[in-house]
């Protein structure tokens, strides 16, 4: 035994004999530090493998709705993607087309998707087919306003200001204008007036955009009727209303109180409430020109109409007659749609309300 503990200490001076005293003090002690740190770095932890997403792509076929040949495909489409993203992805494939002139179809002869519409939710599969039509040459909704208004303006102006130019020189002076014709040309521009400044400052229109062939019918109907009024009214023989002028000046003060009422409530659908939020139905506020919202739907198309059978009355002339009835006529169409709108929305509110006049319509 003892034998055995001698031979084990020889063997370790051999060891470290040619080591200096130096070199194994320093081994010691690193020796001992790598010890303290691995016991008070505790047990091993098991590393979490990492989660990824999966990120569900479409793939979008986009056929022409006559010919039903294949266009484009647009890859890579996101769930969250909306179809204006679509169009956007469309138009750098198809440069010839820009996005305001795309119209998709999810079927062929369906309505088109609104740029809103997310991709998600149209799609059955990861592959979803579109139907493209061209919606020909386009213009925004400010344009066709503008356009619209301005041209009425500019024409009436242009017959009271320049009527020596239109009508016989002798007959002009011959005939002097009545009052009515001067009281006329100012509620005519007042109304086209307030039309473009509420497009300007006042109505929140819509980003879209028309077709050029709206604008144009648009502008026909307008500045066609404007031109027939127009000259009927400032024309030298024009004879005035059969009640003198009881009948214009009664006729006046409404054109101009339909005239306010009209922006106030304009003014009141464009800030619908205090929020800002379009999720509640238009109410009356302390005005009284809003208080109609109490018994229709959409007061504006009232006081609209009542600008117009004011001027009718005022002037007593078959073109402004025309023209009313046909405006009526199509007010009273976006009422009725306005209305049926307003009843799905908010039931409660509109139940006993008329869409444009008062128990009756």
């Amino acid at each position: 035994m003892f034998k055995r503990h001698k031979s084990l200490e020889r063997k370790r001076e051999l060891l470290f004999q040619g080591l200096p005293q130096s070199t194994m003090k320093n081994n010691t002690r690193n020796f001992h530090s790598l010890s303290q740190l691995v016991l008070s770095a505790g047990p091993l932890k098991t590393s979490t493998a990492v989660k990824h997403s999966k990120t569900t792509h479409f793939e979008i076929e986009i056929l022409d709705a006559h010919t039903r040949k294949q266009i484009c495909i647009v890859d890579k489409v996101t769930q969250t993607s909306t179809i204006h993203d679509v169009k956007q992805k469309f138009h750098k494939a198809c440069p010839k087309w820009y996005p305001s002139r795309i119209g998709l179809q999810l079927e062929y002869g369906g309505p088109y998707l609104k740029d809103y519409i997310t991709v998600q939710s149209v799609a059955a599969s990861s592959i979803i087919t579109l139907y493209f039509t061209d919606l020909g040459q386009q213009v925004g909704w400010t344009t066709v306003f503008l356009a619209e208004y301005s041209g009425p303006l500019l024409i009436y102006l242009l017959f009271y200001l320049r009527s020596s130019y239109i009508y016989d020189v002798k007959e002009s002076s011959r005939w002097p204008r009545h009052p009515v014709v001067h009281l006329a040309c100012f509620c005519h521009c007042i109304h086209y007036i307030r039309l473009l400044l509420e497009t300007l400052f006042v109505h929140k229109v819509s980003t879209g955009h028309s077709p050029m062939k709206n604008l144009i019918k648009g502008c026909a109907f307008y500045w066609g009727f404007t031109s027939w009024m127009a000259y009927y009214i400032n024309h030298p023989r024009y004879t005035p209303p059969s009640f003198g002028n009881r009948q214009v000046i009664a006729s006046a003060i409404n054109f101009l109180f339909c005239e306010a009422g009209n922006h106030f409530i304009n003014t009141v659908l464009a800030h619908p409430n205090h929020t800002g939020s379009n999720a509640c139905f238009p109410s009356p506020n302390y005005n009284p020109f809003t208080w109609l919202f109490f018994l229709v739907s959409c007061p504006n198309y009232t006081y609209e109409i009542g600008s117009w059978i004011s001027f009718t009355v005022m002037t007593q002339t078959l073109p402004v007659g025309i023209f009313t009835i046909l405006m009526t006529i199509q007010m009273s169409l976006w009422a009725r749609k306005k209305h049926k709108i307003y009843r799905k929305k908010f039931n409660s509110y509109v139940h006993r309300k008329s869409a444009i006049i008062p128990l009756i319509l």
